[in-house]
């Protein structure tokens, strides 16, 4: 973990690029707290340790399934696994015994991705982790904060520029989605927790590869109602923010791999592109 200092820093965005129904506007001052926070998301190698001492059973193992993406589903399993697709979002599929330890169906394994952030995890399974651990899920606002890695204002952890130099500094998808990735970056799905650089504050995988929880409920107006010192989100709702955008994110359909995004799930939703990271009060 590395200790980030309290301080007031510009929250939100109001960039054209911006998701007005997301309520990722409008900028405003806002104060945290001094806080530790993990310089990489949560890795399989360390969830697993969490397992073993535990017991502890993912949400998704107790139920059975979980969501997949269907470029990462073999062909000629295709029908006998996937029991249904989401309306609206066809590329997301349920599938029987896909979980954590086998995050793209039955058929694959987390054996060689040790230090790749753990995915297929929900809100709850998060947080148990971070009760084990001595530690919480980051509040929105502290996740913005070291995400933007002292830089005021930028889309990126590293400035506005989203490939500088042609350079790839984050794991998002390139092509057409949902039919065609090129992998431009290196990866077609989730990458290990330090594939790329670090933000200016130390800190790896803020920008794409995986989602990653937050504490706080999702409201697009909370910011209307919230404290702009240490705020958090409503006192309760049916999602749970999640920030950071994942490999499966593209401008042509979701742009929310920029810092100020934000977006949401149920606390008991798992798929391939979600993980966290754990931060620990002073």
């Amino acid at each position: 973990m590395v200790r980030l200092d309290g301080a007031t820093f510009l929250m939100g965005t109001d960039s054209p690029e911006a998701f007005p129904a997301d309520g990722e506007g409008p900028v405003r001052e806002v104060f945290v707290d001094p806080f530790h926070i993990d310089i990489n998301p949560v890795t399989n190698r360390q969830f697993a340790e969490f397992v073993k001492v535990t017991g502890y059973q993912t949400e998704a193992e107790r139920i059975g399934w979980s969501f997949v993406f269907q470029g990462h589903i073999l062909p000629e399993r295709y029908e006998e696994l996937v029991e249904r697709t989401v309306p609206g979002t066809p590329w997301w599929c349920l599938v029987r015994g896909s979980c954590w330890r086998h995050p793209e169906g039955p058929d694959s394994t987390i054996a060689g991705r040790e230090e790749y952030p753990v995915v297929q995890v929900s809100w709850n399974d998060a947080s148990e982790y971070c009760r084990w651990a001595g530690k919480r899920l980051p509040t929105e606002a502290e996740w913005e904060y070291a995400a933007r890695g002292g830089l005021e204002q930028k889309l990126f952890p590293w400035g506005d520029e989203l490939t500088p130099g042609g350079r790839h500094l984050c794991n998002i998808w390139q092509g057409e989605f949902p039919t065609l990735d090129l992998a431009e970056d290196g990866f077609s799905s989730v990458a290990p927790a330090d594939a790329f650089p670090p933000n200016g504050y130390g800190l790896n995988s803020l920008t794409g590869n995986a989602w990653e929880w937050c504490a706080d409920w999702f409201d697009p107006r909370y910011h209307e109602t919230a404290s702009w010192t240490n705020p958090v989100g409503p006192p309760s709702g049916t999602a749970r923010v999640i920030r950071g955008g994942s490999y499966l994110c593209h401008r042509s359909y979701c742009n929310r791999y920029r810092v100020a995004a934000r977006t949401s799930n149920t606390p008991d939703s798992a798929t391939t592109n979600m993980g966290f990271r754990c931060v620990r009060d002073l």
